[in-house]
């Protein structure tokens, strides 16, 4: 217990000075997210999986918090999938890359022995699909790292209550880690995760849950994970049902996530992170008291029920930027500019 506080006490310090001192020598190499408008370095990517790892390792190495069969092939697997995503952050690899290679690290740290291979090639599976959800809740300041840390949490908890301490201690040092991150990914951002830190964060959890959850069941399993993930879950349905009825290709990038569809109604770039880190909140509490018998299944329903009336409320709302006042009629005197020209010419 008491090395656990201190090693995420120590993870939160370097991961939160870390991303600062790499934030010069990213902005010099153009290490940037491109998804953003203004320069924003991917500094904290590298900062969290770098102390994640050396934090975890140097527990499990001193014998103060072993990490237990298999946990250690899970956190080198995450390093691989987190080196993969960056990069696709350096050099814009084609889509289906993060994609087969996550698949691959995903189907290398299954249990299938107590998963079966049915079972554990459908946890491979859903290991891919969150870790793709988090790198897409990336997309906005504070949203992944906000989901993530709260993500982490939940699921250390519920491998305490299994007695798995070597998954809880990597999991509170991975949500000590995010914190420390979030302290520059606040509104307005001064460094980002990149597909590297994102695909790492979601990679690590996933996995870890279904350390968790192995062998209790597919269905009461598949409901557990569900609503520890329920936000990145819920943005990755939304922004594929969304493209699908649209028609829109389903790698082209576009502003339809749920954090988008929130700052179209009007609502501040912090508020939807804090709004949608409380639902992440609620999620987990259910996941949680779900995995440990507190509170009875019919709560995962409930999750479940919100997040598909969430879907379909948001699925409709457009998503086509909107022109502020002052840029609308700039915009407009640029067109009766050209207009006047090609007339003069």
């Amino acid at each position: 217990m008491l090395y656990g506080i201190a090693a995420a006490a120590t993870a939160l310090l370097f991961s939160a000075l870390l991303t600062g001192m790499l934030r010069a020598p990213a902005l010099r190499l153009g290490f940037l997210d491109r998804r953003r408008r203004r320069p924003v370095p991917l500094s904290g990517g590298v900062a969290v999986g770098l102390v994640t790892g050396l934090v975890a390792v140097a527990g499990n190495a001193a014998g103060v918090a072993p990490l237990g069969t298999g946990v250690g092939r899970l956190l080198a697997a995450g390093a691989c999938v987190g080196v993969l995503g960056l990069a696709v952050d350096v050099w814009r690899l084609r889509w289906w890359v993060p994609v087969a290679g996550t698949a691959v690290a995903a189907a290398l740290v299954v249990p299938y022995e107590e998963t079966g291979v049915p079972g554990g090639v459908l946890a491979a599976g859903w290991i891919v699909a969150v870790s793709a959800a988090f790198r897409g809740l990336d997309h906005a300041d504070g949203l992944a790292g906000t989901v993530g840390t709260v993500t982490a949490f939940g699921v250390a908890a519920c491998a305490a209550a299994e007695l798995m301490d070597g998954v809880a201690v990597l999991l509170s040092v991975l949500a000590a880690a995010l914190a420390g991150f979030l302290l520059h990914n606040w509104h307005p951002a001064r460094a980002a995760l990149g597909a590297g830190g994102a695909l790492f964060t979601g990679f690590v959890l996933a996995s870890a849950a279904v350390f968790v959850r192995a062998g209790q069941g597919i269905g009461a399993g598949a409901g557990v994970l569900f609503a520890v993930t329920a936000v990145a879950c819920a943005d990755a349905v939304l922004v594929v049902l969304a493209r699908r009825l649209a028609r829109w290709p389903l790698t082209r990038g576009r502003p339809d996530h749920l954090g988008h569809r929130l700052r179209r109604l009007g609502i501040a770039p912090r508020a939807v992170t804090v709004l949608l880190g409380v639902a992440s909140l609620g999620g987990v509490l259910v996941g949680v008291g779900a995995h440990t018998g507190r509170v009875s299944w019919g709560a995962v329903l409930w999750v479940a029920a919100v997040a598909v009336v969430v879907v379909l409320a948001f699925v409709r709302l457009p998503v086509t930027p909107v022109f502020r006042p002052r840029q609308r009629s700039s915009s407009a005197s640029s067109q009766v500019t050209g207009q006047l020209r090609v007339r003069n010419g």
